[in-house]
């Protein structure tokens, strides 16, 4: 069995492998829990230049948002939250990234419901391997902590007992494979 390598990504076009890929999401409910969901509908690039300088750009069909519950996923592509009718894509470009460590930080501009803020995603490579007679792979994980108002999204249901049914934060969690195109 070939473990993964630490070495850098080369030059060329790496397309995000949805099959293989995971973007997540949690968010506090009702004060004392989570609830988690995906979307499941997305595609990406990850652009190397021959100096090394990379770029990402991905789209997120967020209608495609599934929480495993059917009455909560219509909510949520309700105008109250995604309001998918009006925006049925969400966008990441990426503006640089920078060495934090062992880690990397990955800067870029998120749009989500029509509204476009700068993030800064904390991004593991995880290494490349040959593939499996498909050609090379690599592997990432990411993850940045949002606050759903500053896109838009400002549902209020307020508790009786104080807080409110849905938390402000919400973790997105990537985990990305992606394959290098010929």
């Amino acid at each position: 069995m070939t473990a993964a390598t630490d070495t850098a990504l080369t030059a060329g076009t790496w397309a995000i492998d949805p099959v293989h890929s995971t973007i997540g999401f949690s968010i506090r409910h009702l004060m004392v829990s989570k609830v988690r969901g995906t979307f499941d509908d997305f595609s990406g690039t990850i652009t190397v230049s021959d100096d090394g300088t990379a770029s990402v750009a991905a789209e997120i069909a967020v209608a495609s948002v599934n929480t495993r519950n059917e009455q909560r996923d219509t909510h949520l592509r309700a105008a109250d939250f995604f309001d998918t009718e009006k925006f049925p894509v969400a966008t990441f470009t990426s503006t640089g990234v920078r060495t934090e460590g062992n880690r990397y930080a990955l800067d870029g501009e998120f749009t989500l419901k029509g509204r476009t803020q700068p993030i800064t995603l904390d991004l593991e490579f995880i290494g490349t391997n040959p593939g499996m007679g498909h050609g090379e792979v690599a592997g990432f994980e990411a993850s940045v902590v949002l606050n759903r108002k500053d896109f838009g999204i400002d549902f209020e249901a307020p508790l009786e007992t104080g807080g409110t049914v849905v938390g402000d934060k919400v973790t997105i969690t990537l985990e990305i494979e992606a394959l290098k195109q010929a």
